[in-house]
């Protein structure tokens, strides 16, 4: 269909073509970044060895995390500590030695034991990378998909409002009680409305985060001197090569006092978080210390480099100006501070984004079904196979994702591969089952996969209280907030599936013969 005369008219031809076109891919991004928002819980559900209490306030990693190190990663370039958090309870040791993939190891910071490999990338190494690279790291493919789809959510949110002449009226008009095409024009108006400012900044300040891989013009133009001038003048990345020549490596602790009070003393007090030791064992190693960002939006590049055998303090780095904003966005858009009440709200603005979106691509098919089977045309069976799979198809996937990692025992190696790289199978090809589902059983692929999704979610609360002690009730009153909290959220799912699969049924049994048009014209058409 071409677009309208009017300014309108073509602002309507946008919208609708650009909801076809992204609103898939936008789906799966809106899902994965809505999970990612409680990455670090999905981790504790996920690997059940780090459900531990609280940190102790003072400890020390030459005694409990630089012995492991010596022992895991006595050949590699590099390895980092990440220090615990309420959310992380644990010491966190990742390296990456020679011909080898990155490993991370969790190690108990009130005894030093180290913990047993727990086998599974789970929320922070697979759902929140798969929301902005959909792990398609082939010529930043992945990025650049993401990226087209964030222009073509800022292009949906302004065309709509453009577009619609009484958005703001029927704002305050939600009719449950009407037909489905009716109740998904309402609720699809509603959302986009009501969280209109969040998908706005979030959209922009995902296109914002990846400039340089969107924009390369802008750093080539910055910084002449190529990406080692970027990384230095822009993040603080300090860098020294190494000398061959073998050295004991200074207290960490130390270092860890003296970050602490550099900080203090040039008006920025706070606390170490990551630790990363370059060099290990030679002469010119060096330690690299990140301030904390946990009680504050921006996530600061501020950091301090150490030398690795004398611990004197070689390198100072504070966000200049410019880059300090691009730090503000990232951190507006990952929320990785600590503020539960604005995490929740993130959450739900995800989610709205959900609905906003499958409402659009149910509304425009269900509008068009009629017309495009009498007239022997593909577009309505495409779209919606394509709104199953990336609708209830990912939720079945995720869950899939969550029940594999329950079922399987740790240490798991089939066909040459991992208990992680097995999570990921089952979550890929449940994906493409019901991408399969959806082409084959238009009529039937929403309500029964939104069962499949219940059925799942309710298993791997089961499976979890069955594999790990930790029933629903014991995880409320021990204090493990995080495991009881992701259990309640799968029953929530679970009910709103069923209660959405019941829905679908009732309006598919008083639906009007297929032969006759909708009632309802679509406003984008």
């Amino acid at each position: 269909m071409a677009p309208g005369s009017g300014f309108r008219q073509s602002m309507s031809w946008l919208h609708t073509w650009a909801g076809v076109l992204f609103g898939g891919l936008l789906l799966a991004i809106f899902w994965t970044g809505s999970l990612s928002v409680f990455d670090r819980e999905i981790d504790r559900w996920m690997q059940p060895d780090t459900r531990l209490p609280p940190p102790p306030v003072e400890f020390s990693l030459d005694q409990l995390v630089v012995p492991h190190a010596r022992q895991l990663a006595q050949d590699a370039p590099v390895w980092s500590i990440s220090l615990p958090t309420p959310r992380v309870p644990t010491l966190q040791l990742d390296y990456r030695r020679p011909q080898q993939d990155a490993v991370r190891r969790h190690i108990d910071p009130r005894t030093g034991e180290l913990l047993a490999d727990q086998g599974s990338w789970a929320g922070t190494r697979f759902l929140f990378p798969f929301h902005f690279s959909l792990h398609l790291g082939w010529r930043s493919i992945g990025y650049w998909l993401v990226g087209a789809a964030g222009m073509g959510m800022l292009v949906l949110l302004t065309s709509g409002i453009v577009a619609h002449r009484k958005l703001i009226a029927e704002f305050f008009t939600f009719r449950p009680h009407k037909r489905l095409q009716r109740k998904l024009l309402d609720l699809h108006n509603l959302t986009g409305v009501l969280v209109l400012p969040f998908h706005f900044g979030i959209s922009l300040s995902g296109l914002i985060i990846f400039y340089s891989i969107y924009f390369p013009g802008i750093t080539q133009t910055l910084y002449p001197q190529g990406r080692a001038q970027l990384q230095l003048e822009a993040l603080g990345n300090y860098s020294r090569p190494a000398s061959g020549l073998t050295a004991e490596i200074a207290s960490l602790d130390r270092m860890l006092t003296s970050a602490k009070e550099v900080w203090e003393r040039s008006g920025t007090p706070g606390q170490a978080y990551f630790v990363r030791v370059w060099h290990p064992g030679d002469r010119n190693a060096y330690v690299e210390f990140r301030r904390s960002h946990a009680n504050e939006v921006t996530m600061n590049v501020d950091r301090l480099t150490f030398d690795g055998t004398t611990g004197e303090l070689l390198h100072q780095h504070s966000a200049a100006p410019v880059a300090g904003v691009q730090r503000f966005l990232t951190g507006l858009h990952f929320i990785q501070f600590e503020h539960w009440t604005l995490r929740w709200l993130y959450f739900i603005g995800g989610m709205s984004g959900c609905v906003l979106i499958g409402t659009g691509l149910l509304f425009w098919s269900g509008s068009r079904r009629a017309r495009h089977e009498r007239q022997g045309r593909i577009g309505t069976r495409v779209v919606d196979a394509v709104s199953v799979t990336a609708g209830p198809g990912l939720m079945i996937a995720t869950l899939t994702f969550f029940v594999t990692n329950r079922l399987l025992p740790a240490g798991s190696e089939w066909f040459g591969q991992s208990r992680a790289e097995l999570e990921i199978w089952a979550f890929c090809l449940s994906w493409l089952l019901a991408l399969a589902h959806a082409a084959c059983y238009p009529a039937q692929a929403w309500r029964q996969q939104l069962q499949c999704a219940a059925v799942l979610a309710v298993t791997a609360v089961a499976l979890n209280a069955l594999t790990t002690a930790f029933l629903l009730p014991l995880s409320l009153f021990s204090g493990s907030a995080a495991v009881a909290g992701m259990d309640m959220m799968l029953l929530v799912l679970a009910g709103l599936c069923l209660l959405a699969s019941r829905r679908i049924r009732r309006a598919q049994i008083s639906a009007p013969p297929a032969s006759r048009p909708s009632r309802i014209e679509p406003p984008h058409a």
